[in-house]
């Protein structure tokens, strides 16, 4: 036996690596080098990304300078909001919508509202969501495929359009100074990782207690008892939220308003002319069947809310959607993959601004439904369209608020172009006056719920 062993092994029939089709060789390394093609190009390339990054080498000087800042039509916005270390994008691009009204409204030169505010109670709704899920599912298996990925995910930052409609209605607004930013709201990863490990404890407490024959109103105790530790945390951390505030105001003609006591709700009630309710999540997913509604379960943070309601159109109704929306001066929150493809010392959302084709000689191209499928791209910012440039009726590129301060894109504005907005573009918030007749009829049909592993998932709930 020993000999025939040898044997095979001395013809290559068999390989040390156990014989199975796919291993790599020394003969599979040989072909790749020769493979590299001219010796000169991968020394002067390789020398090249030996000191710099590739994204720095990658960029397309072509499609750079070929840029523009020519809008034909812009909806008057003041200021640019700053979300720092945090994932509050959703959060300041909901609020983002919001602003341009009380700056007409009140002749301001500026104005912004308090995240930190509305962050404080997201956290606590999230906490609340979270404990009472758990409650639920005590009698599950932790290796559950459901229950893991909520241990995994028990209070991040990330958040939807229907978190900001369900916050301002449940809790209003207040002015920055009212509850103004703190280190902690800006810098989020120590805060949520002490808030986790809160959660998580009291998710063993009530699994646990489970095996043991605890009764429900001992989990919920243990649900009360960790929510006045998250409440204690974000006091110290994020502040107390008020719960009345004096605002005044000084206009554009430095005419000061006389001081007037709010209640948050108070306050919302004035800022908010529109329904929140009336606008429409369009999504565009080429994997599920349009004109159809779709929602995610746990895709929101107050317990007593529906969760996020989405309606898959093409991507050209979302686009004449959104285009409809910006030319009546109506700025539209959007969620997009924002790492594909951008240039941040331009402001440039751009296909092929980097051209790692060119660089490094790979074919890295995928389609938009293969991106999706295969994982590679999905929601990971929100931020808001505030103009557009039409050319021949149909928009060339798109004007974009972001809320990463001014350092970054032109003094925080960013330049999409169309192509970009095909390819990377996922779904738009539009009020539902700017939909069609099709699309209204289809948001009345029965949702379908999709679990946390479907691309679709990704794509509604985001990073």
């Amino acid at each position: 036996m020993q000999r025939v062993m040898l044997l095979i092994l001395a013809t290559g029939l068999f390989s040390l690596a156990g014989g199975q089709q796919g291993a790599l060789t020394s003969n599979d390394f040989a072909r790749f080098n020769t493979g590299l093609g001219d010796p000169t190009v991968i020394k002067a390339t390789g020398n090249a990304l030996a000191d710099h990054g590739m994204k720095e080498l990658a960029i397309d000087r072509e499609t750079r300078i070929a840029q523009n800042q020519f809008f034909s039509h812009k909806i008057e916005v003041t200021g640019i909001t700053n979300q720092k270390s945090s994932g509050r994008c959703w959060l300041f691009a909901g609020l983002n919508i919001l602003r341009p009204r009380m700056i007409e409204e009140f002749d301001l030169a500026e104005f912004e509202f308090s995240q930190n505010f509305l962050f404080f109670y997201d956290k606590m709704e999230k906490a609340n969501l979270f404990l009472n899920q758990v409650i639920d599912w005590r009698s599950r298996n932790p290796n559950d495929r459901e229950l893991t990925w909520l241990l995994q995910h028990p209070i991040g930052d990330g958040g939807q359009w229907n978190m900001v409609v369900d916050l301002v209605e449940k809790y209003g607004l207040v002015p920055m100074y009212a509850m103004p930013e703190t280190y902690a709201s800006s810098h989020t990863g120590d805060l949520n990782d002490v808030l986790s490990k809160r959660l998580r404890k009291a998710a063993a407490g009530i699994m646990n207690g489970n095996k043991t024959g605890m009764s429900i109103e001992d989990a919920h105790q243990i649900r009360e008892a960790a929510l006045q530790d998250i409440y204690r945390v974000l006091v110290l951390t994020l502040g107390e939220p008020p719960q009345s505030f004096t605002w005044q105001y000084e206009d554009k003609d430095g005419d000061i308003s006389k001081p007037k006591t709010y209640t948050p709700v108070e306050f919302a009630r004035q800022a908010v002319e529109a329904n929140l309710d009336e606008y429409v999540y369009l999504l565009t997913n080429p994997l599920q069947e349009y004109f159809q509604t779709y929602e995610i379960s746990l895709d929101r943070d107050l317990f007593e809310k529906p969760d996020m309601f989405v309606l898959n159109v093409p991507m050209a109704d979302l686009k004449q959607a959104t285009l409809q929306s910006v030319l009546n001066d109506q700025p539209v929150w959007f969620g997009c993959d924002v790492g594909q493809q951008h240039l941040g010392d331009d402001g440039a959302m751009v296909m092929g601004i980097y051209d790692f084709e060119a660089l490094l000689g790979v074919d890295i191209s995928l389609t938009r439904s293969e991106q999706l499928l295969f994982r590679e791209s999905i929601p990971t910012h929100a931020m808001v369209f505030v103009g557009v440039d039409v050319v021949n009726g149909k928009p060339r590129q798109w004007l974009v608020e972001n809320s990463w301060g001014t350092e970054r894109g032109r003094d925080g504005y960013w330049t999409m172009t169309d192509a970009w907005f095909d390819q990377y573009l996922y779904g738009s918030i539009v009020h539902e006056k700017f939909i069609t007749r099709e699309m209204k009829t289809a948001l009345t049909g029965q949702p379908v719920t999709l679990p946390p592993w479907d691309p679709m998932y990704l794509m509604i709930k985001g990073k």
